[in-house]
């Protein structure tokens, strides 16, 4: 998820209902001793930070059985997930994903969140993370949580792609995949343009000054006013602001409100680490199940470029749904609203059987170092 127009706030507005999940799980922090990242970089003690909701269980041979993890996308945190949209449509009783039955692991991913991040203090002198060295901090956290395996991986954007590169890393750590809003192909075109121009919109501000600024360099909001177009939807935008008022009034405030809450540094980082990502070359390696969707109106993932049907194409296992554009979809956004995608995801746990797993997976941490 470009988490960016389309991030789920936890913050309540005058006349809104209050959000009762906000302070909902039990949160963590697990520690990385020398953690080694693809750059060859070390970090003494990376901090992974996390959310749980729930109670692991194992079955006769040892084998967690009930354990979902989300990922959230660029920008945003484990705990984006606990809003009334998400969490209320998803994990409450008698729902999909009933906190009483499963448990549900919400990390911030590296550079995320609470997780370790260049704004910590390291600024510039932070390793150049990977969307692989997210994973792997990833899987090291579910181990310490004892979670051998898990029912489902769940991903929003940048968690979709690190779902594609879970499959090939760790092909029998989950029963099933559902990865939302990406396509599994390295990012290129229209895409990866505006990505590059508000990386270079910060890095090219003579503010920037190598990371060490003193204020937040304005080339930051142009890249939000750039990324804030590619990650949103017209008819979204002409439904919020129908008048010219009402368009100037929403898309300052919002920019405003973004450069109060983003640090140059952490957002940097966090779009530079998909400059290598590219599971394409590798899907025979994903074993598992996936139901895999996209939006119509999706203008990170471009439908009229057909990529998601060719590479879905190539996994026999993976269902690939193009969700039409309705007044219920919100662009990119629409991973995030399990109220228009959570008829598939019923069917698709209902059909999803139990892989074998094993009581010691430690599958392949050696592979990829």
């Amino acid at each position: 998820m470009l988490a960016l127009a389309t991030a789920a706030f936890n913050t309540t507005l005058p006349g809104q209902p209050v959000n009762a999940w906000a302070r909902a799980g039990t949160q963590g922090d697990f520690v990385v001793r020398d953690f080694r990242f693809a750059t060859g970089e070390v970090l003494p003690e990376l901090r992974l930070h996390y959310t749980t909701l729930g109670t692991a269980r194992k079955d006769a041979r040892g084998i967690v059985r009930n354990a979902v993890m989300i990922l959230h996308g660029t920008g945003g945190s484990g705990r984006g997930f606990l809003s009334t949209t998400y969490a209320g449509q998803l994990f409450g009783p008698g729902q999909l994903l009933d906190s009483a039955k499963f448990f549900i692991v919400l990390p911030d991913g590296i550079g995320h969140g609470e997780s370790s991040k260049p704004s910590d203090g390291l600024r510039a002198k932070f390793p150049r993370y990977t969307y692989d060295d997210m994973v792997e901090a990833q899987h090291r956290l579910l181990t310490q949580l004892g979670v051998n395996h898990v029912r489902l991986i769940m991903g929003t954007s940048m968690g979709c792609m690190h779902a594609w590169v879970w499959g090939e890393a760790y092909p029998d750590f989950m029963d099933g995949l559902a990865p939302f809003a990406c396509v599994p192909a390295p990012i290129a075109g229209r895409n990866r343009m505006i990505r590059t121009m508000a990386m270079d919109a910060i890095r090219d501000d003579p503010s920037w000054n190598g990371g060490n600024y003193t204020a937040p360099p304005p080339g930051l909001n142009a890249a939000h006013m750039m990324l804030y177009i590619m990650s949103s939807a017209p008819l979204v935008q002409q439904r919020q602001a129908p008048t010219r008022d009402a368009a100037d009034s929403v898309i300052r405030a919002y920019l405003d409100a973004r450069m109060r809450t983003t640090d140059a540094k952490d957002f940097l980082y966090q779009f530079d680490a998909s400059r290598d990502y590219d599971p394409s070359t590798k899907l025979d390696r994903i074993a598992a199940p996936a139901l895999y969707i996209n939006s119509a109106d999706d203008q990170v993932n471009p439908p009229e470029l057909k990529l998601a049907e060719m590479y879905a194409a190539r996994m026999p296992k993976t269902r690939f749904i193009l969700l039409p554009i309705t007044d219920q979809t919100r662009g990119h956004g629409t991973h995030s609203l399990p109220s228009v995608w959570g008829g598939y995801l019923r069917e698709f746990l209902s059909s999803l059987a139990e892989r074998q797993g094993s009581a010691s997976e430690d599958a392949v941490l050696t592979s990829r170092r």
